[in-house]
């Protein structure tokens, strides 16, 4: 398809970014107009006006259904990020002076992904304060694997408005997004309770345990051997030791509740660690909903306390 000519037409329409987000997720013209309440050639012709536009073609169309360009992609990023600004500007609007004794309110959805252990471990008192103090914020979490974009991913395309992530010197904030390091966590020595001699046991690991820092400092181990076993998550990491067939090397918050018959050793003053932090977007930083969860995980102890 050729690129379509720029034109000098009016700016791009909230219903119109909605449109386009609509595509890239439901991966077609004819899906979106169900979802949108629109006709087929109603979404087309919607979606070609845009391309006009922007002077690019933002979706290839097939027998498949549309898939985003690389401009496309880029785009509806851009497009999810404006039409959750729309909504917390209105949100905000309406939050302001509407409290007790005129102070702003904070009301509406808060959209987090987060790693496993982030999810399970850390999010959920946060979340129980900020339930407390905001009544009128609504969050959902979604579990992200840590692979790949991963968390930052999820923010970076618009899909979340705040990620936990693993950052720090080797998995720096990706550009584009603000954040910062909530909590460092050391790696552990993880064996079955008790066991007389748990380096002799095979290794077990999991794909999202360790940064290249980490993997730097697991190399020099001369006692670490290769793993042999290889889990899902860290879930299934713990079954396996806890059942007695392998030790492990975990970080602390993967080691939060642990069942008895797991036994933790130091690993020294030399551990590597884990730095876990959040992600958002510079427009989102600002807003009430963002910043109260912040402050709600800033203020909880580290898991090593």
């Amino acid at each position: 398809m050729t690129t379509p000519t720029s034109a000098p037409a009016g700016d791009v329409s909230p219903r119109e970014l909605r449109t386009l987000v609509a595509v890239a997720a439901e991966g077609g013209f004819s899906a979106a107009a169900g979802v949108l309440g629109m006709t087929q050639s109603a979404v087309s012709h919607s979606v070609r006006g845009i391309e006009r536009k922007l002077g690019v073609v933002l979706f290839e169309r097939g027998r498949h259904g549309a898939r985003p360009t690389v401009a496309g992609t880029r785009t509806v990023a851009h497009a999810r990020r404006v039409l959750r600004m729309l909504d917390t500007l209105a949100a905000e609007a309406r939050g302001v002076g509407a409290g007790a004794n005129g102070a702003d309110t904070v009301a509406g959805p808060l959209r987090i992904a987060a790693f496993r252990g982030a999810a399970l471990h850390l999010l959920p008192p946060a979340l129980e304060r900020l339930a407390a103090r905001h009544p009128g914020i609504e969050p959902t979490v979604r579990v992200v694997r840590e692979v790949g974009p991963g968390t930052s991913g999820e923010v970076a395309e618009g899909r979340a408005d705040v990620g936990i992530a693993t950052i720090g010197t080797s998995a720096p904030v990706p550009p584009g997004l603000v954040g910062d390091v909530l909590l460092e966590e050391p790696y552990a020595l993880v064996h079955p309770a008790g066991h007389p001699d748990p380096r002799s046991l095979p290794l077990v690991d999991w794909t999202e345990n360790c940064s290249s820092y980490t993997r730097t400092w697991w190399a020099e181990q001369d006692w670490i051997p290769c793993a042999t076993v290889r889990a899902e998550d860290d879930g299934a990491v713990l079954s396996i030791v806890s059942s007695g067939l392998g030790m492990a090397i975990m970080p602390a918050l993967s080691l939060t509740s642990a069942p008895v018959t797991i036994g933790t050793t130091d690993l020294g003053p030399d551990r590597p660690t884990r730095s876990v932090g959040y992600i958002t977007t510079p427009e989102l930083a600002t807003t009430l909903a963002v910043r109260a969860l912040i402050r709600e995980l800033r203020a909880l102890r580290s898991p090593t306390g």
